[in-house]
């Protein structure tokens, strides 16, 4: 079991949830809000997408991304922030001609994705290691794509998270880090019950886990109601968590969350089975990241 354990908050994805809970933020000052308050509940990372602040729509926008992150900063809360370097990847065929994209097709060149990450250097960046079938609909991942994404991280000093939604991700993700384009000591995120992914659940988590470099750091996560039993069995089999409105926007049965209620609920599981969580200052040393913007004592 994990004794020191780095809590996550995805604070607001990319999914069309906002109109299933009005606790989703959208403008970039309600997902700094969402982020601060999540962190002042105990995350160590916020993990921020934005949103279009008219539509709420994913949106690509670095701008949003730089009020976001200066909004952060500027109140001073001490939370590690890692950004999506997933842009656009969806793929929807479209249903007279196949071999064009429908509606809902949204993609980015790999330059493009790395866009808010090198500019804003960010202490971490997720790096989605793989296309998937994501519901009805498409993630596209190139493996090409992926190792030119991968060398532009590496570049930036960004700490890379392995984003893996399927066994066939950490497959890739460790070609990677056999390549020489993930530096240091690698981080791996299970991305646990997505349809359809890797089912989330104790068997294929440890499968999973089984299958990375001995000097790996890795951290999982399930969606909807599994994101708290994710949480826990994450802990039991040596890993880090992640919650947050990105993956589940109930904190019970016809309850509907904040980041905050859930973050607050995964450090209760976590006291309760003995562990405790590792402050934003402890997680940096762990993953050995560059933080130009923490003040000194």
């Amino acid at each position: 079991m994990n004794k020191k354990v780095i809590l996550s908050c995805a604070v607001t994805g990319a999914g069309d949830t906002t109109a299933k809970s009005p606790h989703v933020p959208v403008t970039p000052k309600e997902i700094a809000d969402s982020a601060i308050k999540a962190a002042k509940a105990g995350a160590t990372i916020a993990h921020i997408h934005v949103r279009d602040p008219k539509t709420g729509k994913l949106s690509h926008d670095v701008s949003l991304f730089q009020e976001v992150v200066e909004r952060i900063r500027e109140s001073e809360t001490d939370v590690i922030i890692n950004l999506t370097s997933g842009g656009g990847g969806d793929w929807v065929p479209d249903e007279k001609d196949p071999l064009r994209g429908g509606e809902g097709t949204d993609l980015q060149t790999p330059e493009e994705r790395h866009e808010p990450i090198g500019k804003l250097l960010p202490e971490m960046c997720t790096l989605d290691c793989g296309s998937t079938n994501f519901g009805n609909m498409l993630y596209v991942s190139p493996t090409d794509w992926l190792r030119k994404q991968a060398k532009m991280v590496q570049l930036s000093g960004v700490k890379p998270e392995l984003e893996c939604f399927d066994t066939g991700h950490v497959r890739f993700a460790n070609q990677l880090v056999e390549e020489g384009l993930i530096d240091g000591d690698p981080l791996f995120q299970f991305c646990l019950g997505i349809p359809w992914g890797a089912a989330a659940d104790a068997e294929t988590l440890s499968y999973m886990k089984n299958r990375i470099p001995n000097n790996s750091r890795w951290a999982a996560f399930g969606i909807g109601r599994m994101q708290m039993p994710m949480a826990a069995e994450s802990l039991l089999q040596g890993g880090n968590i992640r919650v947050g409105l990105e993956d589940n926007l109930y904190l019970k049965k016809g309850q509907l969350a904040t980041n905050e209620q859930l973050v607050d609920k995964a450090v209760g599981i976590v006291h309760s089975l003995g562990s405790d969580i590792m402050t934003p200052s402890e997680a940096r040393e762990e993953l050995h990241l560059l933080n130009p913007y923490r003040k000194e004592d």
